[in-house]
């Protein structure tokens, strides 16, 4: 099998990549800034970079099951970091919680875990990343890889192993939700601005 060129679309590269681990590399550089982007929107840039290589590891060691006859590889990274994020953030909650178990026994007072809880809900940021983070992971997936990365219905279906109907329906399950969200919080004025309003 000759190399393929420059010009080659990705299935060829990873078809090439089949007898030759380094070609590979190329799928790396066309699509490895949009996928970096996407996790460190999701992640942060710390955990984006970890989780960064491991997209890459696992699709280079998945590529003998791509599609050949999809000429676009980036529904398929797209996928693969997405099902990573949910790994990371479900090893988060475990985390998290085995954590909170063992500081129950320490805690005396109610009050202070509240005020803890309420700070650092503040510091969570903006009220879309709230809204965002009330979304079911599923519709979120969706929201985020039509929103950040500009992809197709197509593409995240692709993306997700889902059929394009389950896009649409997960898409306009989440705007109405973030909408809401963002409309209810703008009825809303805390006592500061209704004070001064």
């Amino acid at each position: 099998m000759t190399s393929p060129g420059e010009d080659a679309d990705d299935a060829q590269v990873i078809e090439a990549s089949l007898q030759d681990p380094e070609r590979f590399a190329v799928i790396f550089d066309r699509h490895g800034p949009h996928i970096s982007r996407y996790l460190e929107r999701r992640l942060g840039k710390q955990n984006a970079d970890d989780l960064l290589a491991e997209t890459f590891l696992t699709a280079l060691d998945k590529r003998w099951q791509y599609d050949l006859s999809r000429p676009d590889a980036r529904p398929w990274l797209y996928g693969i970091a997405t099902n990573l994020v949910s790994r990371h953030w479900r090893a988060e909650a475990r985390e998290l919680k085995l954590h909170n178990r063992a500081l129950v026994g320490e805690r005396e007072d109610g009050h202070a875990e509240r005020v803890a809880e309420q700070v650092t809900a503040q510091a969570m940021g903006k009220l879309l990343a709230a809204a965002l983070a009330e979304l079911a992971d599923a519709d979120r997936d969706v929201l985020l890889l039509i929103a950040w990365e500009g992809l197709s219905y197509d593409e995240v279906a692709a993306a997700l192993a889902i059929p394009v109907g389950t896009v649409r329906s997960r898409l306009n399950r989440a705007r109405r939700k973030v909408q809401l969200k963002l409309r209810t919080a703008d009825d809303i004025a805390t006592p500061e601005e209704a004070n001064h309003g």
